[in-house]
This record gives structure tokens, C-alpha cells and sequence, in this order.
């Protein structure tokens, strides 16, 4: 649906928004974003995921926004027909993922680590969720990691707490790159500056919308910035208190069908 002259930019969360931890989707939401989408508005998924294990999510839902921000805002995709999945690279932010990752595992010895580079193609130390990674993704050495111009970094900590991983990471003072914590002992890292909000404000301007008529919910802490920066953030109802603290309002729970009900909102 194209978008109309009074419609609104609404970007979405996908996992514990759109989808259930289990990767569940409601119909309720399904519906939802269909007819938030047929109204003239522009509905679209901003996601910590990379490209690949986020379009089938699009498919999934049954509509066809013409951006997707994926990678924590570090990769933005347009519909391009003539691109495989129907959406090509449209804005690609990387950096050098080197002083970071040696920082960062010298107080996390036993973690996890992966790089995903411009392409999407992940490299990884051990293993990882599914959903995290693409196709045709391998496992290297640490020491391979640093040579990649990356979109993110992504640190898994199964034998931490997310209170103490917090703790560890805070203490770390990380400079040069953004970062945020998931739900779990789960870190990303981006290219200094760069956001989902970053590339959600990329994404306004060049649909021509109005700040006053942007909607963001999620549910993670990577969700912050984009909550703070759409006219209308709103937090799902089992986020942290961090991220309900800078939403503007708060939905229902992701198992609640919270997203359809603040969707139906839209004019």
C-alpha cells in the first residue's frame, strides 16, 4: 500500500513485539499490521536482526513497506524488485570491529562472539541462535573476527546474569561504538552513532513524514533511542523499566496482542 498524504511511519520491533519469544505470531497482530497498512500508513519492521532472518518475517505479516531497518539500524533496505527477497542495500553503515572485540574479551573470556559484515554473511566463534545468523554463515577463530568490516558486533554470555552483564559492560567504558543490551546476557555493538533511530530519521526524510506522525514500539533496550526519537513511542508492557522510562506510552504484553491494539490506533 503506498503511502497516503495523512499516513503515519510506524516502525516495529520484531522479537517481543511482532513476534513471541517462541517466534510465535498472532493473527490479532497479523491483522493488525495488514489494516494499519491498506489505511494509507507506512508499516515497517526496525529490528536488531539482520537482513536475512528479518524478511521472512515481512512475508509472514503479508505487506510490502518500502524500507526495513535491520542490524540495529547499521543496514537499511529498499524494495527493489529486481533484488533477491525483493529488497536491495540501501544505506550500509560499518566500522572496524578490532579494538572492541579485544577490549571486550578480555573481560569476557568465556563469551561468545560474531561479526556480520556488510553482506550479512556472519562469522562466529561458537555457537548461536538461529535467528541470529544467516545463511552460509561460519564458524572461525576469535582471531579472524578482527579483520572484518563489520555492520555489528554481537557478545553472548551464557554464564552471566543480564544484571551482572550489564555491570561488566558498563565497566568496560566502550568508546567509538554504540552499543545496547538485550533481554539477556546479549550485547550489540554498532558503528559509532548509529541507531535504530538513526536510520529510522534516515527513513522520515526520505518519505517526506512529519516527526508528529512517527510510531516506534519495542520491547529491548536496543529500542531506546528509537522510542525517544518517533513522535510516539511506545513500550510493550514486559519491557524493562528502562525502556518503559522512554517510551510515551506503554501497550499491552507482547502474549496480549499489545502491538495489534496500538496499531488500530492509527488513523
Amino acid at each position: 500500500m503506498t503511502l497516503g498524504p495523512n499516513g503515519w511511519l510506524a516502525a516495529l520491533d520484531i522479537d517481543g513485539t511482532v513476534l513471541h519469544e517462541d517466534g510465535f505470531l498472532s493473527p490479532a497482530v497479523r491483522k493488525a499490521v495488514q489494516a494499519a497498512d491498506a489505511r494509507g500508513n507506512e508499516v515497517m519492521l526496525a529490528t536488531g536482526r539482520s537482513a536475512s532472518s528479518t524478511t521472512p518475517v515481512l512475508a509472514e505479516l503479508g505487506v510490502l513497506p518500502r524500507f526495513l531497518v535491520c542490524s540495529n539500524g547499521a543496514v537499511t533496505l529498499e524494495r527493489d524488485e529486481s533484488a533477491p527477497g525483493g529488497y536491495g542495500r540501501a544505506r550500509v553503515e560499518t566500522f572496524d570491529p578490532s579494538e572492541v572485540l579485544t577490549t571486550i574479551s578480555g573481560s569476557l573470556a568465556d563469551a561468545h562472539y560474531a561479526v556480520e559484515d556488510a553482506e550479512g554473511h556472519f562469522r562466529y566463534t561458537a555457537r548461536f541462535p538461529e535467528s541470529a545468523v544467516s545463511p552460509g554463515s561460519e564458524v572461525v577463530p576469535f582471531e579472524d573476527l578482527l579483520a572484518v568490516q563489520a555492520t555489528r558486533v554481537v557478545v553472548i554470555s551464557p554464564n552471566h546474569a543480564t544484571e551482572e552483564f550489564l555491570g561488566v559492560v558498563e565497566q568496560m567504558g566502550l568508546q567509538r561504538v554504540s552499543y545496547a543490551i538485550g533481554w539477556t546476557a546479549w550485547l550489540d555493538i554498532a558503528p559509532d552513532g548509529v541507531n535504530k533511530a538513526t536510520a529510522m530519521e534516515w527513513v522520515r526524510s526520505r518519505l517526506d513524514v512529519p516527526i508528529e506522525r512517527t510510531l516506534a514500539i519495542g520491547d529491548g533496550r536496543n529500542d531506546i533511542d528509537m522510542l525517544e526519537w518517533a513522535g510516539r513511542g511506545v513500550a510493550m508492557g514486559q519491557a524493562p523499566s528502562d525502556v518503559i522510562a522512554a517510551a510515551d506510552e506503554i501497550a499491552r504484553a507482547v502474549r496480549d496482542d499489545g502491538l495489534a491494539r496500538v496499531l488500530d490506533t492509527l488513523p
